[in-house]
């Protein structure tokens, strides 16, 4: 079957059980290797990446129809999400479809709801699809050309996060279960793109009381890091309520 036939086929499912004229795309943050991820796809008959996105089923409402999107795309059925912005430019969409006939339903204008995602980088499979070809991590700091308006997308969703790690506890959702303080300094320093201060962070993290400390084994070497867990009650209400205190 042919890209344009694979198209046509999702335009007339589309046109059946989605609401017409919204989208949805996600930029799904990760973290590995001291560096910051972002999640990415090369759909088939295109030479620019994309996030992952899609559209919002008759029957369900924008927070649904993204948590599906992602599972499909992650394998995960629980992701930290945040809704960030609506992006609506006059042919935003269209452009990077021009090769389709124009009524099909990827050729249609769409308004777009931007969600920002954090991840376990450890617990994700990236999937493929019947139209994408790739799906794999990126370096932030190494995107290649990406369609539509999607560089927007992702930069603002970037510089939300850095926004909003600022009086919440987000961070701790790019960390495993459990994790160090020198580890998630490091997320935090490779989010905001500055040094902190050690003992000023070590501080601030202990005084939100999120933190547990997990309790060491008896061979555990005096140089061993300290492992830590985070409270949830704490954290969950920490993440309705702020943390009120800037970096």
């Amino acid at each position: 079957m042919s890209i344009v036939d694979l198209f046509e086929q999702g335009s007339k499912r589309a046109y059946e059980i989605c609401v017409p004229h919204i989208s949805i795309d996600c930029v799904v943050f990760g973290f590995h290797e001291s560096s910051l991820k972002v999640l990415l796809l090369k759909m088939k008959g295109l030479d620019k990446w994309g996030l992952p996105g899609g559209y919002m089923k008759k029957n369900e409402d924008i927070h649904e129809a993204a948590s599906r999107i992602l599972k499909a795309r992650t394998g995960a059925p629980q992701i930290f999400l945040e809704q960030f912005k609506v992006f609506s430019s006059i042919g935003r969409s269209e452009n990077d479809f021009s090769h389709l006939p124009k009524h099909f339903w990827q050729r249609q204008r769409f308004i777009s709801i931007g969600f920002y995602a954090l991840v376990n980088y450890e617990e994700i499979k990236p999937r493929v699809d019947k139209i994408s070809e790739q799906c794999e991590w990126c370096n932030v700091e190494e995107l290649p050309e990406l369609m539509m308006d999607h560089h927007e997308i992702y930069s603002t969703a970037l510089e939300t996060l850095r926004l909003n790690l600022n009086n919440r506890p987000i961070g701790f959702n790019l960390l495993p279960k459990e994790f160090t303080m020198p580890q998630l300094q490091q997320v935090y320093e490779v989010i905001l793109g500055k040094a902190l201060h050690r003992g000023n962070f070590q501080r601030k993290m202990h005084s939100y009381g999120i933190l547990i400390k997990q309790q060491e084994s008896e061979n555990a070497s005096s140089r061993s890091p300290i492992v830590y867990s985070f409270d949830i009650d704490k954290y969950d209400e920490a993440l309705k309520y702020g943390l009120q205190q800037n970096f």
